[in-house]
């Protein structure tokens, strides 16, 4: 079994999202379904229950690590031993390219702590120095303020607006495209 990832900032753990974590994500998403529900894609009956969902996520994760296509981080309180977020680094691309897509999730209870920027800035730090990207590409829709921010403190930049992108709880939505160049490239 190949060596996971292990990245420790001032309050949480990211690890690599694995089989073995489902539990912890499952409750996250139990915990969190309200909340992450306005900019998620809708799931429905024939996806299967939560845990299927969570054990598919697990084992494609898992596999896109493997294959070098996916970083998909859990954070995890190290008191509490819960998933207090997430940080993914998708569709990673080689070549000329270098790239991949982030998307990004936190606890309800967490909003407005600092606890994302934390998460996100210690995965993109990950994917910069150890994975060797040169372009982090984000996305977020246009009300979503909160993204917004957090993209801008990060030093992202926006590029341009994608209409009707993604469908987004039921609906085709446009979407901010945004992104980070590796400062050591």
């Amino acid at each position: 079994m190949p060596d996971f990832p292990q990245l420790e900032t001032a309050r949480c753990v990211l690890t690599l999202l694995r089989p073995e974590l489902v539990p912890l994500l499952q409750v996250y998403k139990q915990e969190n379904e309200a909340h992450l529900a306005p900019w998620e894609p809708v799931r429905f009956a024939s996806d299967g229950t939560l845990e299927e969902v969570c054990q598919h996520m697990a084992a494609r994760s898992l596999q896109g690590f493997m294959d070098g296509t996916a970083v998909q981080f859990v954070a995890i309180d190290p008191k509490t031993r819960a998933m207090v977020a997430g940080c993914n680094f998708t569709n990673i691309v080689r070549g000329p390219l270098q790239a991949c897509h982030l998307g990004c999730s936190v606890d309800a209870q967490r909003q407005g702590t600092g606890l994302m920027r934390e998460v996100v800035q210690a995965g993109i730090a990950f994917m910069f120095d150890n994975v060797g990207l040169h372009r982090i590409m984000a996305n977020h829709m246009p009300s979503n303020l909160r993204s917004s921010r957090l993209l801008q403190t990060l030093g992202f930049e926006r590029e341009g607006l994608a209409r009707s992108y993604l469908q987004i709880a039921g609906r085709w939505e446009d979407m901010v495209l945004n992104s980070l160049i590796n400062p050591h490239h």
